[in-house]
């Protein structure tokens, strides 16, 4: 979803011819295969295959099967995207081998370093010459951090590209019997998931939500896994498979709120006017709280209740779009990568 509007600009760019690489991190079909595409992204040039692992199994894997590539193309720039494994260790690569990373979706913190993904933030960061933010609060992290200025170039949010290109075909989706009010529920961060108790009382809130409004949850893999493993109650929710892009978006635009720990959800409901309650205790996207439609709720079942019950009395926040979150951000990335000289 972050690559696809940056490819498809760069490529009507006459001075800029493009590798894909696709790490495999992202394995499941439903999560990959048919985002490419509804995305209408190219076939890989390469695909690493590397699948799941723990953290240093799959950065090292990424690593030594990335770096080959890079040798034998000699890019003058590689663009990593997000805060995932496949970014830090690509980063990790071109900075040791003198190639220029530019990095999309720069500048976010939650300033939580038990997250495993703020890590892989920091990382990049440091080690990328074009820092590519989605709004001022990255630029104003990447300042504090020492981040010389010519390096940060705000462009926008390049999810809300993906999102405003398949609205259209989104709002063409049937119900397929879903109901008129429902809540959306996606969850698959570790501090939610891995924990057998946090998973538990999770899942208790939802079927009671579900008492009232009807909880409709495509489960994630790692978390249909754990559910089974903890033998868990679940049964009672609209439990569904991974749903592709234009589908989910479908479900997510007409939802009475979407209850998540997802960042790019917490984006993408901010866009839509669709109330958010993040199941986090902190989100590296405060624009999304402090001007959408987000409210952080953390693993606090009260609290959880409370903005679930204001949002369905009628009662919930009303946001605002961010600035420069208007489908063209991955124009704007282009735009730099065809005047920069990389040479």
């Amino acid at each position: 979803m972050k690559a696809a509007p940056v490819l498809r600009a760069a490529g009507n760019r006459s001075r800029v011819e493009q590798t894909l690489v696709h790490t495999g991190q992202h394995y499941d079909a439903n999560m990959s295969e048919v985002f490419f595409s509804q995305l209408e992204i190219p076939s890989p040039d390469f695909n690493l295959g590397v699948g799941s692992s723990s953290h240093a199994q799959q950065t090292a894997e990424i690593m030594s099967k990335f770096e080959p590539i890079v040798l034998k193309r000699k890019p003058d720039v590689v663009l990593v995207y997000g805060d995932v494994n496949s970014t830090v260790a690509a980063a990790l690569v071109c900075a040791k081998l003198g190639i220029r990373v530019g990095h999309v979706e720069a500048g976010l913190r939650s300033f939580d370093w038990n997250m495993p993904e703020e890590i892989n933030r920091v990382i990049t960061d440091r080690l990328a010459d074009f820092l590519f933010t989605p709004s001022e609060d990255g630029d104003v992290n990447l300042g504090h951090e020492g981040i010389p200025a010519e390096k940060i170039y705000r462009v926008g949010n390049v999810m809300i590209d993906s999102l405003v290109r398949l609205l259209p075909a989104a709002n063409q989706c049937t119900r397929n019997g879903f109901p008129e009010r429902y809540a959306l529920v996606t969850l698959h961060r570790p501090s939610n998931v891995d924990d057998s108790q946090s998973l538990k009382s999770i899942l208790q809130a939802l079927l009671e939500i579900n008492e009232d409004l009807p909880v409709i949850f495509p489960v994630h893999p790692r978390t249909r896994e754990r559910i089974e493993k903890f033998a868990l109650n679940a049964g009672k929710l609209h439990l569904l498979e991974p749903l592709p892009y234009v589908e989910f978006l479908a479900l997510q635009r007409r939802a009475v709120v979407v209850i998540t720990d997802s960042g790019g959800i917490q984006e993408e409901t901010t866009y839509l006017g669709v109330p958010c309650l993040t199941l986090r205790n902190s989100t590296e996207r405060p624009v999304t709280v402090t001007l959408g439609t987000n409210v952080v709720v953390g693993q606090e079942r009260d609290k959880l209740s409370f903005e679930l019950s204001k949002i369905v009395a009628g009662k919930a926040k009303k946001g605002t779009v961010p600035p420069l979150w208007d489908g063209h951000a991955g124009e704007r990335i282009a735009d730099v990568l065809q005047t920069l000289r990389l040479h």
